[in-house]
């Protein structure tokens, strides 16, 4: 059995059909595979784990590798693991057919906006397809893009997430529209910008949006105090300094922290990438 990892982007964009439709929607990259099982068919980007690496670093990794793109948050979706998975036969069967082993992924996901994912390398092997018009794809990739979809639906009513699809600054109206392409249905603007206001997820910036129709609008940034997402224990919390520990431990107060399944990479290099590149079209594991 293998253990590899897996990742779903999404970011908001559009084409000529989206724009005819209803304005942009969501889109995520997509690899070629160019060997058995579906050779030819469009996976999710991913790879096998290293010894030597982390979940959420491999998954990092193998995403720079194959599309070039480093979001700044990675959360950890499922784990996919059926015997059968896609139609990947089982050990019984691979032995008797010579097939490949069986492969259980770990799959993350991240939010990008639309300046990181113009940044994504595109070409022959790797693409940005719309979510909700998705060809046949390898294994059960259709699957896992499906529970990513409902996954990033559900966490929109609750969690404060939606501002990975935004810049820095932003309009309340504009932060509704991402909502209602999410969601896929209007919002009452009203009641909206009273939600958005009591949870103090936003704040109000002296800056306005100027040169459309109608007057200004204020610009609006997310709250950098609260979290995106809420992990409760599994949060991560900065390194205590080498003398705060000594000191906890000898008045017996210091308490112990665990790792969270996401991880925050920085705007450089991913953990654990090589120097240089690999080819796009070698890196798809189911």
């Amino acid at each position: 059995m293998q253990l590899a990892v897996s990742t779903v982007i999404f970011a908001l964009r559009q084409d000529e059909q989206s724009a005819r439709r209803r304005g942009p929607e969501l889109w995520l990259p997509l690899v070629v595979r160019v060997r058995d099982p579906y050779d030819g068919h469009w996976a999710l980007p991913g790879g096998p784990l290293r010894e030597d690496e982390g979940l959420s670093d491999a998954a990092a990794r193998t995403l720079a590798e194959t599309t070039g793109l480093r979001p700044a948050y990675l959360e950890q979706l499922y784990a996919f693991g059926e015997p059968e998975r896609g139609g990947v036969p089982t050990r019984r069967a691979s032995v008797e057919r010579g097939s490949a082993e069986r492969v259980v992924s770990i799959v993350y996901w991240a939010l990008v906006g639309s300046e990181e994912a113009a940044r994504a390398r595109v070409g022959q092997n790797v693409r940005w397809l719309a979510a909700e018009r998705l060809p046949r794809l390898a294994f059960d990739h259709n699957l896992i893009v499906d529970y990513a979809l409902w996954r990033l639906r559900t966490k929109m009513e609750y969690a404060r997430i939606a501002h990975a699809f935004l810049g820095e600054t932003f309009t309340l109206r504009e932060l509704r529209e991402v909502h209602e392409i999410v969601l896929q249905r209007d919002l009452d603007p009203a009641n909206f910008r009273r939600q958005v206001e009591a949870d103090a997820a936003v704040v109000p910036t002296e800056e306005f949006r100027t040169g459309g129709r109608h007057r200004p609008a204020r610009l609006y940034r997310y709250n950098t105090a609260i979290e995106p997402v809420d992990l409760g224990p599994l949060t991560p919390r900065p390194a205590a300094s080498t003398r705060s520990t000594g000191a906890a431990a000898a008045t017996g107060t210091g308490t112990g922290t665990g790792t969270a399944s996401t991880a925050r990479t920085p705007s450089g290099a991913a953990p654990g990438a090589p120097a240089q590149n690999r080819t796009p079209k070698q890196r798809s594991r189911p």
